[in-house]
């Protein structure tokens, strides 16, 4: 079933913290065979081991695109385009998907094209939302970045503001292991938090403060750090009690948390004009930062235009290979190719990206 170069059936592989993802993607953008593989090591550990998720992805990328291509009932000689994500994430794991796909490429002497991990998370929610096209406020969150970009169209991205510290994510793990919770964290505070009480600790919100304007270096920017020593404070303030406070602490947290994350993207909103979200990223399968963003957007005072929130399903917005697939189609559409020399990059760039991006370094991508 080989396409046409101009209407490529294209695989994308995701490989770059722990996920070994391989996904699809017909003419149409239609997902045709979609498989995601989390590696459960990590858990004893509290958080992702670098060598040992490099080679969990060796041992498992075969089995994975195997499984993806006979879901969607296709040969790999049929693949037309190949897509891999070649960076920011962990180096190793990185390597295994991008040497994976640029092999096969060769060998099937077809295009591969090198795409940016955060980038396809923009793609997430197109692939099951029509609408979710640019122009668009996007607030990406995951274990290693936190970016507020406004896209006006694919590929032209304006960066407003982005972590300074940790990611959301990265908060995210680390206060679960503050408390005792398992990993991965977000979901783990998310359950718990549905026993606590939001209001019983107060915690900070990091770089928001009513007084800020636009000129204010920090308007957009976030930073987590002091929201993570703000729980070790409030952990070690109530000592032999922390044991029935945790889910009181947890929703604090998240609340905290959410709350910088909808305030920071509605100011952009405001600003911009433009009153579309798109929501990209782990942290975004959040269902709190979900119900807060559509509720505070609708009862925004400001002239936005139409108004949407843009958000993929909870398996979509984590780590995949249909995202990358997606965005590797993109790319190629604008005639871009990978050459044989290139390699993964722990630090690659934000394609098309004005104002700078610096790639976290924390264990999640």
């Amino acid at each position: 079933m080989t396409a046409s170069l101009s209407r490529p059936v294209v695989l994308g592989l995701e490989t770059s913290c722990d996920e070994t993802s391989a996904a699809v993607l017909d003419g149409d953008n239609r997902i045709l065979g979609h498989v995601i593989l989390s590696q459960d090591v990590h858990e004893v550990y509290g958080g992702v081991v670098p060598e040992l998720a490099a080679r969990a992805h060796l041992q498992q990328v075969d089995r994975v695109v195997d499984e993806a291509l006979s879901r969607a009932d296709v040969a790999l000689e049929d693949i037309d385009v190949f897509g891999v994500t070649a960076g920011p994430g962990l180096i190793g794991a990185l390597l295994v998907g991008v040497c994976w796909t640029k092999a096969t490429a060769w060998a099937l002497d077809r295009p591969w094209v090198a795409v940016q991990h955060m980038e396809g998370h923009l793609f997430g929610p197109a692939l099951e939302e029509v609408e979710a096209e640019p122009p668009f406020i996007a607030l990406l969150v995951s274990g290693g970045h936190t970016l507020l970009l406004h896209a006006t169209q694919w590929g032209a991205y304006r960066l407003l503001g982005q972590t300074r510290d940790d990611a959301a994510g990265e908060a995210f793990d680390k206060v679960a292991k503050l408390l005792g919770l398992p990993y991965p964290g977000g979901p783990a505070i998310q359950r718990i938090s549905k026993e606590g009480d939001a209001t019983r600790h107060r915690l900070p919100r990091p770089m928001l403060r009513r007084n800020q304007s636009v000129e204010d270096a920090a308007y957009y920017a976030f930073s987590f750090s002091g929201l993570k020593t703000a729980v070790v404070e409030l952990i070690r303030t109530l000592g032999d009690d922390i044991e029935d406070e945790i889910p009181h602490v947890a929703a604090s947290f998240q609340e905290a948390a959410v709350d910088v994350l909808v305030s920071k993207t509605l100011r952009a909103v405001r600003e911009t004009g433009c009153g579309r979200i798109l929501l990209g990223g782990g942290v975004s399968a959040n269902t709190l930062l979900r119900q807060e963003m559509a509720r505070r957007l609708e009862e925004l005072d400001a002239e936005t235009g139409p108004r949407a929130v843009h958000r993929a399903s909870l398996r979509l917005s984590l780590d995949n290979g249909a995202m990358i697939a997606r965005a590797a189609r993109f790319r190629f559409d604008q005639g871009e190719r990978a050459a044989l020399d290139q390699s993964a990059s722990a630090s690659m760039p934000f394609p098309g990206l004005r104002g700078g991006f610096r790639a976290g370094d924390s264990s999640r991508t």
